[in-house]
């Protein structure tokens, strides 16, 4: 049992329970097209986001890490009236082809999308009043997990849910002594998670047509 048969388990759920529409099909054949990595999440795990910010009955989401803006939409499309999300991207050429692919998904008014570090725009939003926001997705550089922590606690409240994806590592994040700056922040994250008084989660691993990883749920409880 592998790559194979997990792949073909998320085709059939997806057939049958996935809605990728043609703005979410265009969002990945554009970011092909841009010569963008193929990271992005999996529509199965697109719409767990999707259904999450639903029954969070969030309004505010702050995504760090946008891609080509695929989370994104799968995020934005959860909103009420009126709702809005921030998203995070470093790379300008990434942030162009999200822009595109927002806008054609008919989001773009939903959508704020902040160029630059995010380490440098995070103090910016802070300094701007932008939170508390329900959900905070981190999907960017691992090394700066860490970081990602601080500041989405900074910017939530208590009932807010903090989303960390690809934090198993193909199970590297059970070797302490790894040299991957990667895997070292994600087990810092874990850590820091595990003794925050503010904080209660849990870990998922999964398995699918992205191979074997998993994401942390947090919940700000105070």
């Amino acid at each position: 049992m592998g790559q194979q048969i997990w792949t073909a388990v998320d085709d059939y759920f997806n057939d049958l329970l996935v809605e990728e529409d043609d703005a979410l099909r265009a969002a990945l054949a554009g970011a092909a097209a841009a010569g963008l990595p193929a990271i992005q999440v999996a529509p199965n795990q697109g719409k767990l986001l999707h259904l999450l910010a639903r029954i969070q009955g969030a309004r505010t989401v702050l995504e760090i890490g946008t891609l080509a803006g695929y989370s994104t939409i799968w995020l934005a499309r959860a909103l009420p009236e009126g709702g809005r999300l921030v998203t995070l991207e470093a790379d300008e050429h990434c942030a162009a082809v999200a822009a595109a692919n927002i806008a054609r998904a008919g989001l773009d008014h939903v959508v704020d999308i902040r160029v630059g570090k995010a380490l440098d725009t995070l103090p910016l939003l802070e300094q701007e009043g932008a939170g508390p926001f329900d959900l905070v997705f981190i999907d960017a550089d691992k090394p700066a997990n860490p970081d990602y922590l601080h500041w989405s606690l900074k910017l939530t409240r208590p009932g807010s849910l903090i989303i960390g994806d690809n934090v198993v590592r193909d199970g590297a994040v059970t070797d302490p002594t790894s040299t991957d700056p990667r895997v070292q922040g994600v087990r810092r994250f874990t850590e820091l998670i595990a003794e925050h008084p503010r904080l209660t989660a849990t870990t998922v691993q999964t398995v699918g047509e992205k191979g074997y990883d998993g994401f942390t749920l947090a919940l700000v409880t105070a």
